[in-house]
């Protein structure tokens, strides 16, 4: 076959093998094709790590409604008030929740402005607080744990308008926005600043790698690298719970090897089966509740999933996830780098236990003369974002090696030692596209493939395989809820650029 006939077979082929992945790296935005039209409904990632400033407890974040436009007046963009969001924590390994958060939310829309007149407005005056008579549309929630109400009417921050109408966002609105629960847990919900970072732009672009442009079956030369969700915003639940409210023998552990030390998260949202559509205008729903929507670890059904059974992958629980396992073992994205980037090593296609381990179980290192038990819950598999409560970092939210407080956070997590990091839990800060991608790729790093050896290749250059995105747009708060300030709607600024790569 000629140079020129190869090609030609190549990018046929790399068209096909795109063509047939949804969403591809973009978390769990728009990832399935149901839920792409149902953004209320939509989870696009969740977080989970033993807090920095109080080791005691686990921050859990679940956010929803991807790609929201700051200047997207006058309705912004409010919870749905017809879904339930659950945030769920499996403290014993089988895939099913023992302890569930619910939240239902209300808007209470102020037909008239401050005259009495029917208005369009979202706002008539600057919000000062979150109670301010100018505020047209506020919204409350209620939180449920194990179906009793543990909060009621609690209040949500405002969208971030503009210098007139949220004036000191932050420390108007936003830090008044927590609440505490009993028993010394924290909850906020509300608009947030999207925190996962990616080039959407480059990777749906025949999952091109700016870094690797000239490596592509279809070369471009080296660009800057662009953050695809940056400027945008998102809708958040956080929570702070104490972490002996979660273990199942009701003690925070310090032992990473206490079989009680291992909590798996998810997060999900439900509709009513029955809706209304009224002649007034207005929607009414009945019924029993349908999952619509799930995610445990970030890119599963966007990458592992095919799409002929994303929605399907979004109506289970994570306690039939063996169902799916056959497409961790022979991963469709590892084919899809082979083809598209021919001039790298060939990623394995088939027998993929490690991927099995790392999404579905989790990870012990004792397994292969490690010290410690990472983050592994057992022989069921279930997609549910792992954390080792027992590994408590330090200020800055690392621990290196299981060495409490020790070292400086690394966006590569586990890769690079941090086992704080992605994929023990999930750090706002965790580089998970690039770490996914590692893994996918066979490209794991010295530092995993000294535990796992031939389990775990460590293939050059796929070892440092990105997408050039390494942080976040935007700075994260230093305290709870942690995820940054929404962008502005008066002024912002989309898809940040970073310097020219070589």
């Amino acid at each position: 076959m000629s140079k020129r006939s190869k090609a030609i077979a190549l990018t046929g082929a790399a068209l096909i093998a795109a063509s047939s992945i949804t969403g591809v790296l973009a978390s769990s935005h728009r990832e399935a094709p149901l839920i792409s039209g149902d953004p209320g409904a939509d989870n696009t990632d969740v977080y989970a790590f033993v807090s920095p400033t109080d080791t005691s407890k686990l921050t859990i974040i679940a956010n929803y409604m991807p790609n929201e436009e700051p200047a997207g007046g006058p309705n912004f963009y409010p919870f749905d008030d017809t879904v339930k969001y659950d945030i769920n924590i499996d403290n014993n390994g089988d895939g099913r929740a023992d302890v569930n958060y619910a939240f239902r939310f209300k808007k209470h829309t102020k037909a008239t402005n401050f005259a009495g007149i029917p208005t369009f407005l979202y706002n008539d005056g600057p919000i000062t607080s979150l109670t301010d008579p100018n505020w047209l549309v506020p919204q409350s929630y209620d939180v449920f744990r194990n179906g009793v109400r543990v909060g009621h009417n609690l209040a949500t921050p405002p969208a971030n308008v503009g210098p007139r109408s949220t004036p000191a966002y932050e420390a108007n609105l936003g830090s008044a926005a927590v609440h505490p629960l009993a028993n010394g847990v924290s909850v906020f919900a509300g608009q947030r600043d999207d925190a996962f970072f990616v080039d959407t732009g480059s990777i749906f672009d025949l999952a091109g790698l700016r870094p690797f442009n000239p490596a592509h079956v279809l070369p471009l030369p080296a660009e800057r690298r662009v953050d695809g969700v940056g400027g945008f915003n998102t809708n958040s639940i956080a929570l702070q719970i104490p972490i002996a409210q979660l273990t199942r023998n009701h003690v925070n552990p310090t032992d990473p090897n206490d079989p009680h030390a291992v909590l798996g998260v998810w997060a999900a949202a439900s509709r009513q089966k029955v809706k209304v559509l009224a002649a007034d205008g207005t929607v009414h729903t009945a019924g029993k509740w349908q999952q619509v929507s799930r995610l445990g670890n970030p890119l599963i059904n966007e990458v592992v999933i095919p799409r002929v059974k994303k929605d399907y992958w979004n109506s289970q629980k994570p306690a039939g996830d063996k169902e799916f396992a056959k497409y961790y073992k022979s991963p469709e994205l590892s084919a899809l780098v082979n083809v598209l980037y021919p001039t790298l090593p060939d990623a394995r296609t088939s027998g993929r236990d490690d991927l099995v381990a790392i999404l579905l179980t989790g990870l012990d290192l004792r397994d292969v003369g490690g010290p410690i038990n990472l983050n592994k819950t057992g022989a069921t598999l279930a997609d549910e974002l792992r954390v080792n409560t027992a590994l408590k970092p330090n200020a800055a939210g690392a621990c290196v090696f299981g060495v409490d407080g020790g070292g400086t956070p690394s966006r590569l997590g586990v890769l690079e030692a941090d086992l704080c990091g992605f994929p023990n839990g999930r750090r706002l800060l965790d580089d998970v596209t690039d770490i996914e991608i590692r893994a996918f790729a066979d490209g794991y790093g010295p530092v995993v493939n000294s535990f796992y050896g031939a389990l775990t290749p460590n293939n050059t250059p796929n070892n440092t395989l990105g997408d050039g995105v390494d942080e976040n747009d935007h700075p994260f708060l230093t305290v709870f809820p942690f995820i940054g300030t929404p962008n502005q709607g008066y002024e912002h600024t989309h898809h940040k650029l970073g310097p020219v790569l070589s």
